[in-house]
């Protein structure tokens, strides 16, 4: 298949059409004025043949020099409805490094009848047909069931278009610290990284990187110190026109501090992360988020018992508990509300921190675990809804939706079928009879009541008709 870099003359042309979309939806549009002079690929390039044999590629690791559309506020995280992003899809034949089937399945092999690892089929029907990639199942129709890459360029600014049309602020992009060192991921990741920035830029977005510890190995934190000053040196990430900033600084988080389920990296390590990112001569300055347990504050339960996690939380500038699991209704949203929530909030808030709670969906790994299908329902959306609805009640100013694209947990708000493949051994959810869309008005909705743009309503039909 045929990819061609764009040349100087279609350049100016698109720059000339995003001036003209921008002006229509009363945005305004600039050039991003950073360290290098580039033009930035046509819209309907992929990532195919930009790979070199190390992972890396001079587009991805460079800055940005791309139409910047002005939408979002990106000089704080206050009032704002930030998604995970996960961006780990892979499929053979995207033009990464791995060329494999990544996140789709359990094991080695096709995408097939008891090899998903999925639990939600995600809706790929607006993407160009050498962006959707076959599979070995088969729709009720006959025609083959088709997934997406995530190293596909197109694919990932698609769903930042989404987020520009349901009125969404942004994502915490993911990047694992477990695969820093090895660079066919590390080749992936970057690419996912620049994608994410382009499509922020593009669509009046914000982002902002997540490291999650999860899988790193004692001794490893180092790991996450070089990548963030290659980040930084090389992408000049932070100075980017899309990238979060909150308090003044760029906005980095670190996800698994104080988990309770025997990682191998030590409280020690991560205070010495912190440190670094808010202290280093030349790296540091940043505003810090900590992703912590639940039970962080009572040290029990999921987290640590250990004192010096509540040390280390008291140097982070944003503590946001991992809720997904922790509750399975509105009623008992509801309770974990008031018994952690709110008596939270008031620890952060007597310490200045700020505090971001998470709220998601649903929940089921069916496939990947053999666990029961469908474990926490959606309720056509109540759940959901019901944790905004907490979350506004207690004052908080900031909302972490788990997750935009997260189809393997069965947590995802962009667009999923109904209309799933057949299969004997896999099962999958559905958005039960609602629009694929259903979720990502629905969270466009709870940014609207946490912007304090529209009122609190108990019914989950009424937000998403807005």
């Amino acid at each position: 298949m045929m990819r061609s870099f764009i040349s100087i003359s279609s350049h100016i042309i698109l720059t000339l059409i995003f001036a003209v979309i921008a002006t229509a939806t009363g945005q305004t549009i600039e050039r991003a004025a950073l360290k290098m002079p580039a033009f930035a690929p046509a819209i309907n390039q992929t990532n195919k043949g930009l790979i070199q044999n190390d992972g890396s590629a001079a587009n991805v690791r460079a800055p940005y020099h791309g139409p910047v559309v002005k939408g979002v506020n990106t000089k704080t995280l206050t009032g704002k409805v930030m998604c995970g992003y996960q961006g780990w899809f892979g499929t053979p034949g995207d033009g990464s490094s791995e060329q494999a089937w990544r996140h789709w399945t359990k094991h080695r092999g096709p995408l097939a009848d008891g090899n998903a690892k999925i639990d939600l089929w995600p809706d790929v029907s607006e993407l160009d047909a050498n962006q959707r990639f076959p599979t070995g199942f088969k729709m009720a129709a006959g025609n083959p069931a088709e997934v997406f890459s995530s190293f596909e360029r197109p694919t990932v600014l698609k769903h930042f278009e989404w987020m520009q049309e349901y009125g969404i602020d942004g994502v915490f992009v993911q990047r694992f610290a477990n695969g820093l060192k090895n660079q066919p991921t590390l080749g992936d990741d970057n690419t996912v990284l620049a994608s994410c920035r382009e499509g922020a830029n593009l669509h009046g977005r914000t982002y902002a990187v997540m490291y999650d510890l999860t899988g790193l190995l004692a001794g490893h934190i180092d790991d996450v110190i070089n990548d963030w000053r290659a980040l930084k040196n090389q992408m000049v990430i932070t100075e980017d026109p899309a990238y979060l900033n909150h308090r003044g600084k760029p906005v980095v988080a670190i996800w698994g501090v104080g988990f309770n389920d025997g990682r191998k990296y030590t409280l020690a390590e991560c205070r010495r992360l912190v440190d670094f990112f808010k202290n280093d001569q030349e790296a540091g300055g940043c505003t810090v988020m900590l992703g912590v347990p639940a039970n962080w504050r009572e040290l029990k339960g999921d987290a640590v018992s250990d004192p010096e996690l509540l040390d280390i939380l008291a140097m982070a500038d944003i503590i946001s508990p991992w809720t997904v699991g922790r509750y399975a209704n509105p009623a008992e949203a509801a309770k974990y509300a008031e018994n952690n929530l709110k008596p939270d909030l008031a620890w952060c808030r007597q310490r200045g921190i700020d505090y971001l709670p998470v709220v998601f969906p649903g929940f089921s790994w069916h496939n990947m675990y053999g666990a029961a299908s469908d474990q926490i329902p959606r309720l056509h959306g109540q759940f959901l809804w019901s944790q905004f609805l907490q979350a506004k009640r207690a004052n908080v100013s900031m909302v972490y939706v788990a997750m935009f694209d997260e189809v393997d947990e069965g947590t995802a708000i962009f667009k999923c079928v109904n209309d799933v493949p057949v299969g004997q051994k896999s099962k999958f959810v559905t958005f039960e009879g609602l629009p694929s869309d259903f979720y990502l008005k629905m969270v466009g909705a709870g940014t609207k009541l946490i912007h304090g743009e529209t009122t609190m309503r108990e019914k989950t039909s009424l937000p998403p008709q807005d």
